[in-house]
């Protein structure tokens, strides 16, 4: 028989257990084919140059992601097959095949699988293509037409990547039968299976992990330099949250089953030695697959609670850029019965204010946020400008030599410590006491930087700056906005002919430049789902494998009169506690990492983090019961 006939009907013949593999590659295949059909397709040409940028430069990031996760998720789930097929290539060997015809054997049937895998990737990715785009954009809230488009480059992005990411491990596999000899095949699937490692070196690797992983949750809610307000430590806070993940699994929960597996009374009730014990033996093998899955649920609910914190702040952005329709700025303070009239030409006016502030030069003004126009407002005017237009004030009047930022909403910003910093203006420092990103001036908030003073203050600090006014409007019908602009033109000119200064700031009710933020909401929900799924994918196969050696001692174990309902809560059990375990650690983990991007994002993010939460918890329900099931099939329960 030749080699290629004999691989394949390995493949055939080993098909139930490649099966979850390869849907698991080719969703990954699926999920990777259609960000990159995204870069090169013109889905997003209406949203102008400057929001196709920014969503080209979230997909190429998000891609790239998804290529590291490819490359380690088939390093895992390659090793996990060659140990399967250990014994199989053992027994090859031990009658008579030479180490590397045996080793071209496993490339075949590596190949095979692979090719499967990609074959299936990439025909239901060009299937989902349009389907994917419909999704983003219903997701996103944009209204656009769709026309089907399929390029060469995603094709061959694709399939270049994968191909390079699965002939390494395919190679190493040769690599890893060709030096190994008999026995380390017929044994190699049980090697390090049971092991009962030692208490003192496990209490050790337990304070390490936990150290490790409490600096981390430290640098991700610490405020300040060195801690979430830089981007240094919001990458160590990753990797020391990451490190130390794999620490406390290795170390700290292996350390506390051995320490309740010490006490008898509790370990011989129901039925608890029957799976406590097989967790403590297998600890050694399993900790890093727990592990893994863990961080990827890490990353998943962070992903999700990105995607939905983006999206609300989306919508309080566009609520804040919309207080006002139209704002004047002058040094003249009677213009508002004029502006009035002309806009009453067009529309009705819902609301308007008006308030006196101080334009400052930006080398008059030191300050973190490093902007080119500053402005102060006094304290009571802004009082009952809030008044005017309904706006809650909560803020307190500042103290001499103190002030209150009045600033515009962002997205997020690096600048967690919002409080206690020193401003200088005019060469004196002040004290930042608050910062507050409610729209009292609209538009214009994001166009200058505000500072509130006290009243007494205020008035000895206008010498320093341009007296100016700041009359807003938010007219009734939005539709007026150009003829309401354009009526300004003239009368701009007449002021400015008078020698008087004046100035307009408006946005265009029907803008769409920050629409770039609603498909990042979409692009996070499908990061999501790729590592929610890749999580409960490696957990299900690590299982299902577990059960084909796990057979022998449950057949032992119905021999010796244990009735299969008790073996089956036993199996319930030692299952609830593999999903449960890495759930538990993520649930803890993602409070930390999920109060750093609420700091970043200035929100609160509890309930979103929940409902992550719960929804993670069903896709693990979904397949620990699915885990169950096969495994009690496949161990003969």
């Amino acid at each position: 028989m030749k080699m290629i006939e004999l691989a394949f009907r390995n493949f055939k013949s080993n098909l139930k257990s490649y099966f979850s593999l390869i849907i698991s590659l080719a969703f990954t295949i699926i999920v990777f084919f259609n960000f990159q059909n995204m870069l090169y397709s013109d889905t997003f040409k209406m949203l102008g140059e400057k929001n196709i940028g920014r969503i080209h430069t979230v997909v190429a990031v998000v891609s790239f992601v998804l290529v590291c996760f490819m490359f380690f998720f088939i390093w895992y789930s390659s090793n996990v097959f060659l140990n399967r097929r250990k014994k199989e290539i053992g027994i090859y060997i031990f009658m008579g095949f030479p180490n590397e015809k045996v080793g071209r054997l496993y490339m075949i049937e590596t190949v095979l699988t692979g090719a499967a895998a990609l074959g299936l990737g990439i025909l239901t990715g060009v299937l989902t293509t349009h389907l994917f785009q419909m999704i983003t954009l219903a997701l996103s809230d944009i209204a656009v037409d769709i026309d089907f488009q399929l390029a060469l480059r995603p094709v061959l992005n694709t399939v270049g990547v994968y191909l390079v990411i699965y002939l390494i491990f395919t190679l190493k596999g040769y690599l890893n039968i060709t030096r190994s000899s008999v026995l380390g095949m017929l044994t190699g699937a049980k090697q390090n299976e049971y092991v009962r490692q030692n208490i003192l070196v496990l209490l050790f690797k337990a304070m390490l992990g936990l150290g490790v992983l409490g600096t981390g949750f430290y640098l991700a809610v610490r405020e300040g330099e060195g801690g979430a307000e830089s981007q240094f430590g919001i990458v160590a806070a990753a990797i020391f949250v990451t490190a130390g993940v794999y620490m406390v699994f290795g170390g700290a929960i292996p350390f506390t089953f051995q320490e309740i597996a010490r006490n008898k009374r509790f370990l011989y009730v129901k039925r608890r030695c029957l799976w406590i014990n097989n967790v403590i033996f297998r600890m050694k093998k399993n900790y890093r697959t727990y592990a893994m899955v863990c961080v990827l649920s890490l990353c998943s609910v962070t992903a999700l609670v990105a995607g939905f914190a983006m999206r609300e702040r989306y919508d309080n952005i566009m609520k804040f850029n919309s207080t006002y329709t139209i704002q004047v700025i002058s040094d003249r303070e009677n213009l508002d019965a004029d502006l009035k009239e002309l806009i009453k030409q067009y529309t009705e006016i819902d609301y308007c204010s008006q308030i006196p502030i101080t334009g400052l030069e930006g080398s008059v003004v030191k300050a973190s946020e490093n902007v080119s126009k500053y402005a102060l407002v006094a304290y009571s005017d802004l009082k009952n400008l809030a008044a005017d237009i309904g706006k809650e004030f909560p803020l307190k009047e500042p103290g001499e030599g103190q002030v209150v930022r009045v600033t515009h909403m962002y997205l997020l910003s690096l600048m967690t410590d919002r409080e206690h910093r020193k401003v200088g203006i005019g060469g004196r420092d002040y004290e930042q006491i608050e910062e507050t990103d409610i729209s009292y001036l609209g538009y214009l908030q994001d166009q200058v930087s505000f500072y509130m003073v006290n009243d007494q203050e205020f008035a000895g600090l206008r010498t320093l700056g341009q007296k100016l006014h700041c009359y807003s409007y938010h007219i009734e019908d939005a539709r007026a906005y150009q003829n309401v602009k354009e009526a300004l033109y003239p009368y701009m000119e007449k002021i400015e002919t008078g020698g008087d200064y004046i100035g307009v700031v408006s946005l265009d009710p029907e803008s769409n430049q920050i629409y770039w933020v609603k498909v990042i909401f979409s692009l996070c929900i499908f990061v999501f789902l790729v590592f929610i799924l890749a999580g409960g994918s490696i957990m299900f196969m690590k299982l299902y494998n577990d059960s084909f050696e796990e057979k022998e001692r449950y057949d032992i174990m119905k021999k010796m009169g244990v009735d299969e309902e008790t073996l089956g809560k036993s199996i319930a059990d030692e299952l609830g506690a593999a999903y449960g375990i890495p759930f538990a650690v993520m649930s803890i983990a993602s409070c930390f990492s999920v109060h750093t991007l609420g700091m970043m994002m200035n929100t609160h993010l509890t309930t979103i983090h929940a409902l992550s939460v719960l929804t993670v918890l069903a896709v693990f329900l979904v397949c620990y019961l699915l885990s169950v099931s096969v495994y009690r099939k496949n161990v003969g329960v």
